[in-house]
């Protein structure tokens, strides 16, 4: 990515509203991974930015471990989520090593940690990840790897996360993957789960989020993709459609059959 600045914050460890999350922590502004569905362009404010802008700028917070030192010690040992409006494993990652570096502070205060991310980076901080004594790593998988190109330009390709996911649980940690969102007539969450059961240890589903801009710029792809796609996504997303209904049963039914954990957003 062109357009990255390194910047200050004042505050690295914050409250987080996410369920079983007491804090969460985004070491970056903006997200290099471009992801079409993207529903967090409303950040794209804190960085003086239009929404448009979104997925084409990024801010690094250089000072983050110094930050994160000053406030860890006054702050209640709870449980991290890394990140909550961006991926802590963006490609910048490999030059800055923000997350490596607030990974080092959270084990030596043995503060519980929780990642999300698209890339297979991750496997870098094996090393930290497996001292502490909680820790879980989950994958966003929702494509393959062809559409994945597509809507997801800058992570990781999804079968190379699929690989990545089961040498983290060879090695201990709890995994989890997170399918979300369920894009209608492009996702396959059935094929992502029988793909990746044996080394995930629950699953997350969201239904596509419709948070500010999104429609628009979901309308947009569709139209230079699969313009057939346009009236059934109004079709499931602003009418009485059964659609994510229907996809909930049979994947719930599939899951207790299988005994496997599965927990809908939605």
């Amino acid at each position: 990515m062109q357009n990255v600045a390194e910047v200050k914050c004042g505050s690295i460890l914050n409250p987080s509203k996410i369920p079983g999350m007491d804090y969460c922590i985004n070491p970056y502004t903006g997200c290099s991974h471009g992801c079409r569905y993207c529903y967090a362009d409303f950040m794209a404010k804190y960085a003086y930015r239009q929404p448009e802008d979104w997925g084409k700028f990024l801010h690094v917070k250089i000072n983050a471990a110094e930050v994160l030192l000053r406030q860890i010690t006054k702050m209640k040992r709870g449980t991290v989520y890394m990140s909550s409006v961006t991926d802590p494993y963006l490609p910048e990652e490999r030059e800055y090593k923000l997350t490596r570096d607030i990974l080092r502070i959270l084990l030596r205060y043995n503060f519980p940690v929780v990642i999300q991310t698209k890339s297979s980076m991750v496997l870098r901080d094996l090393d930290l990840l497996k001292k502490f004594s909680s820790a879980e790593v989950g994958f966003t998988i929702t494509l393959d790897d062809e559409l994945a190109k597509k809507f997801e330009p800058g992570a990781s390709p999804s079968t190379e996360r699929i690989n990545a996911l089961k040498k983290i649980r060879e090695t201990g940690i709890k995994t989890y993957v997170f399918i979300g969102p369920v894009l209608p007539y492009l996702s396959e969450p059935l094929d992502i789960i029988r793909q990746t059961q044996r080394f995930a240890d629950y699953y997350l589903i969201d239904r596509l989020n419709l948070k500010g801009n999104t429609w628009s710029k979901i309308r947009k792809f569709l139209a230079g993709f699969d313009r057939n796609l346009i009236p059934k996504y109004r079709e499931i997303l602003y009418r009485k459609s059964s659609y994510y209904r229907d996809l909930k049963q049979e994947i719930l039914t599939y899951c207790k059959k299988q005994k496997i954990e599965c927990r809908f957003c939605y």
